[in-house]
């Protein structure tokens, strides 16, 4: 069985403050986009894991998908062994979520090959012991999301016909950098208001991340400028970064951004 977990951005996203588990309390709308990945997972006696396209960090049990098995077979005795491929193409620390929709794919996908009957509810409980943003990834439609990312609710939003350019940089921003550069603030707004006019998005829809991001690193902050430049009607930091994408009412002139940039257009 094969599926292809996508990657998400970011409308506006709030710190609202510190938790005592030491997670941070946000809000956010999280919206899925066609940026994929290919994941494979086979019934075979043999086992085994791989990876190609984008090199994979770290050692592979800290993986999501093979988390995932875990927690299922942890759950679930007597389960077959498993071969899975998974070709990466979302970037990754990115702000994109993919490593969180390659978890939580791979939790719908054994699902499914499993005969497990889980319906969403109990995949999201799996989900949110893997990450924040794994729960999202179960319904994978536009989601308000609180508490630490995996408290949602639907969100009355569509960007459907709006033409989406993504691009990421490369640059790597930690979490230790991204929240530190953060004064957690509740907004005088509720997001569910500013989402719902879509020409209040550019001033009122904000990332929290930016204003030290942008700082600390300028070719970020110009990347934005560029897309509104170009005619975006929204531009942002998606996630904690480094990916900046623009939202257009229809496909711009070509943007001229540095060859080793990542970029992704597609109408939405």
């Amino acid at each position: 069985m094969i599926t292809f977990p996508n990657a998400k951005i970011n409308l506006g996203l709030h710190i609202l403050g510190k938790r005592k588990d030491g997670y941070h309390e946000i809000e956010t709308c999280m919206v899925p986009i066609p940026l994929l990945d290919a994941l494979e997972i086979i019934l075979d006696k043999k086992g085994g894991w791989e990876s190609t396209g984008i090199q994979i960090p770290g050692e592979a049990k800290d993986n999501l998908i093979l988390k995932a098995e875990k927690l299922l077979r942890k759950d679930f005795q007597g389960l077959p062994n498993l071969k899975i491929h998974l070709h990466k193409n979302i970037p990754m620390g990115a702000g994109l979520g993919g490593g969180s929709a390659d978890g939580a794919f791979a939790l719908k996908l054994m699902n499914n090959l499993f005969d497990l009957h889980l319906d969403d509810y109990f995949l999201e409980e799996y989900a949110a012991q893997l990450g924040s943003d794994c729960p999202f990834f179960i319904e994978n439609t536009p989601k308000i999301a609180r508490g630490r990312g995996e408290i949602l609710s639907p969100a009355e939003v569509s960007l459907t016909g709006s033409y989406l350019v993504l691009i990421n940089p490369g640059i790597h921003i930690g979490t230790k950098e991204a929240y530190s550069g953060v004064n957690p603030a509740t907004p005088k707004v509720k997001i569910e208001e500013v989402l719902a006019d879509r020409s209040r998005w550019k001033e009122e829809l904000v990332n929290d991340f930016e204003q030290s991001i942008f700082r600390n690193h300028p070719e970020i902050a110009a990347i934005k400028s560029q897309l509104y430049q170009a005619g975006a009607y929204y531009a942002a930091m998606s996630g904690s970064g480094s990916s900046v994408f623009g939202l257009f009412e229809t496909k711009p002139s070509e943007i001229d951004f540095p060859e080793h940039y990542f970029c992704f257009e597609k109408e939405l």
